[in-house]
């Protein structure tokens, strides 16, 4: 399988490819770049088409945790992992102890911590064969909750810039995705008197979000025309598209999903269509920034985690500024804050 010339490989400074026959282990893990420290990135848990679609995920995904860390203003470059597989028939103790081997054979240069499909439970497992892992329960334990608080000052951050008022009391916003992350950002949003639109393939998910926070749920493809303010993206990526943009009524994009623009270009449409978006590796860093808190000297400290996390408010507000300032998208605006932050780090 080629990778120097896949169009998402940037230069990545190594990619693993992990297999075991015994436990059914298929992994790959993307090393994206170290110059500002150990790549550090989640492990995602996907049942891909392929092995190809699973290359360009890890590959994305891992340059993505490279800006991530270095905006978040984290001593960590970036990298990710992916296991190929369907997560209910899968998982087993053996396959994530196997996995933690890997990780081990890399000496530190990559940690991993919980994705899509993986809980802390399966890091405590990885943990057991290797230390490079974060998420660690009894330490900073399950990211989503700061990720969501992450993602929610980041609605507030982008209501104020649009729409002149960081208030979301009354705002209309659709949540595409409820998992872990998207429903607590739900729960955030209806404490403070948003309305909500959502839609998830979990039916379960659905009614939780109707019950207990008032949303309307609507069918996996109605969620992009909807009459909203904002369009939160909290599933997997790329549903920013030529397909979809053309159906956006909300004036503002803002959610948790990685790589959310199917193409870098689709930022500068989102622009001139007078729409707001809120880079992805920005808004969603609140995972990331928590789990680093276990390295610590004192120890991991919660009430630390979230004063960190409140940055976000503050750095999406210059980005927001910048784009203006110099005409060009958020999406380019924080890629090339992203890019200086890890020359200075090479330097």
């Amino acid at each position: 399988m080629a990778v120097f010339n896949k169009v998402d490989f940037d230069n990545h400074e190594q990619v693993v490819y992990c297999s075991d026959e015994e436990t059914g282990l298929k992994a790959i893990i993307a090393i994206h770049n170290t110059n500002l420290g150990p790549a550090v990135g989640g492990c995602r848990l996907w049942n891909y088409a392929n092995e190809d679609d699973a290359l360009v995920d890890v590959l994305r995904l891992s340059k993505g945790m490279t800006y991530k860390n270095a905006i978040a203003g984290l001593p960590f470059g970036g990298g990710k992992s992916v296991i190929i597989g369907d997560a209910k028939t899968i998982k087993s103790d053996a396959l994530f102890r196997k996995f933690g081997q890997f990780l081990q054979s890399l000496s530190g240069k990559y940690y991993s911590a919980e994705d899509v499909n993986i809980t802390t439970g399966d890091i405590m497992i990885v943990n057991q064969e290797t230390d490079y892992v974060f998420g660690l329960e009894g330490q900073s334990g399950n990211p989503a909750p700061f990720t969501a608080l992450g993602t929610y000052l980041g609605l507030k951050a982008a209501a104020k810039h649009k729409f002149g008022s960081d208030s979301l009391e009354g705002i209309k916003v659709s949540v595409q995705g409820l998992g872990s992350v998207g429903l607590y950002l739900c729960e955030h949003l209806h404490k403070e008197g948003a309305k909500l639109v959502v839609t998830d393939i979990n039916q379960a998910a659905i009614d939780k979000a109707i019950t207990e926070f008032g949303a309307t749920a609507v069918g996996l493809d109605e969620i992009y025309a909807q009459d909203v303010d904002i369009y939160a993206p909290c599933a997997l990526g790329a549903t920013i598209n030529d397909e979809t943009i053309p159906q956006l009524k909300a004036k503002v994009v803002a959610g948790c999903a990685n790589n959310q623009l199917a193409e870098p270009r689709h930022g500068e449409v989102l622009r001139q269509n007078g729409i707001l978006y809120a880079p992805d590796y920005v808004i969603n860093a609140g995972g990331i920034i928590n789990v680093s808190f276990e390295q610590d000297p004192e120890g991991y400290c919660a009430d630390k985690s979230t004063a960190k996390v409140n940055g976000i408010y503050d750095t999406l507000l210059k980005i927001f500024k910048r784009s203006d300032n110099e005409q060009i998208s958020t999406h380019e605006v924080a890629d090339e804050m992203a890019k200086e932050i890890i020359a200075e780090g090479h330097k």
